[in-house]
């Protein structure tokens, strides 16, 4: 018989086994999710949680498909968190600090708490992206905020209303767009794709049973 622990969920006690994550531990107490329950598997930040472990005061945050429960586990989650998106044509945006004062201008008010790194699900440095974006270092944005799931934790403990993830998402697009180097073999194959030229291997591609699909992907040539 599996060992199990107290949980709340919205303040309700629970018993459930210990092995389970969060997630699975409230479909186990019955709750049937239809809302923040997204991938199941830590990259869509649709159910990012707060909890808080019984006698203690830290407020602690994870997603619930991955965090395994704990004995005392006081657990309250976050599916949805009203961040600030602005309405920009990429097009028209250009890769310059103005874009952001613009855009995002809250980011000038962050007063350097660090609640936004440790809050963050995916252990982001959020406030060291948050600053590259001040200065306009759009590329180093990018890459500091890679692993970003959009999930909002972030910002719901941001005393400064920043839009982390909104602001990261920009700077990505931006460096993308403008500033990173031109994929010519993409824009080749993209260009072939719009032509048709791919049109009748698609289609009989899509005409194949489940099977053969499965046994062409496995034998399929995979680039060195």
């Amino acid at each position: 018989m599996e060992n199990l622990v107290n949980v709340y969920f919205f303040g309700k006690r629970y018993r459930v086994p210990e092995s389970l994550t969060i997630m699975k531990a409230m479909e186990y107490a019955g709750y049937q999710l239809v809302r923040g329950c997204g991938c199941r598997n830590g990259f869509c930040g649709a159910c990012a949680t707060i909890y808080r472990i019984q006698g203690k005061q830290e407020l602690k945050t994870c997603l619930a498909c991955q965090q395994q429960v704990e004995e005392g586990m006081y657990v309250a989650t976050l599916p949805f968190f009203p961040l600030v998106k602005q309405v920009y044509d990429i097009e028209k945006v250009k890769p310059t600090e103005q874009i952001m004062m613009q855009l995002y201008p809250e980011i000038y008010s962050c007063i350097g708490c660090n609640a936004c790194t440790k809050s963050c699900t995916q252990g982001l440095n959020v406030m060291q992206y948050i600053a590259y974006a001040q200065r306009g270092e759009y590329e180093k944005c990018a890459e500091e905020s890679f692993d970003c799931v959009m999930c909002g934790v972030c910002s719901a403990r941001c005393p400064a209303g920043i839009s982390h993830p909104q602001v990261a998402e920009l700077a990505r697009r931006l460096y993308g767009k403008y500033i990173a180097p031109q994929c010519e073999h993409l824009n080749k194959r993209v260009e072939e794709i719009n032509r048709g030229d791919f049109k009748e291997l698609l289609e009989s591609v899509m005409n194949k049973p489940v099977e053969e699909l499965k046994e062409l992907y496995n034998h399929r040539v995979i680039e060195p």
